[in-house]
């Protein structure tokens, strides 16, 4: 089975340390790349400056509430440019509002999770990300 790539663009370090530990654990292989605001997602995701030699993720978990760019502006980003747009994103947020689920998918958004305040409940959704996106999928390959 081939390795995943996982872009998590997350600025909640609580969050992210509890999903590195969670997928180091995962039954498939997978490299979670992290970033903790919009312009860095964009710029890991073009490899562009410290980026330059980074591997385009397979996946993207993507927070809808982000510093510098929303993760609104870099779902629409992403699914405007031809080399990006055929990575799965998946919207991993705490907002429940209907606004933002209706935005996310207007745009192409491949999933929208809302983030459980419950430790437990969080581990299972980062499992079922990973047992359904990382094993049932087929995810596209290259860039």
């Amino acid at each position: 089975m081939e390795e995943v790539k996982i872009l998590m663009v997350e600025d909640n370090p609580g969050d992210v340390r509890l999903a590195q530990e969670i997928l180091k654990e995962a039954k498939m292989k997978n490299t979670l790349n992290t970033v903790s605001d919009g312009e860095e997602a964009i710029k890991f995701l073009r490899k562009e400056g410290k980026y330059k030699g980074e591997e385009r993720p397979d996946l993207v978990l993507l927070d809808w509430n982000l510093p510098k760019k929303s993760g609104y502006e870099v779902l629409e980003i992403i699914k405007k440019d031809k080399k990006l747009k055929y990575i799965p994103v998946v919207i991993l947020t705490s907002s429940e509002a209907d606004e933002d689920i209706l935005k996310a998918y207007d745009l192409n958004a491949n999933c929208y999770i809302s983030k459980p305040v419950d430790l437990d409940q969080f581990i299972k959704v980062i499992k079922s990300i990973e047992n359904f996106w990382m094993t049932i999928v087929k995810l596209p390959r290259g860039e």
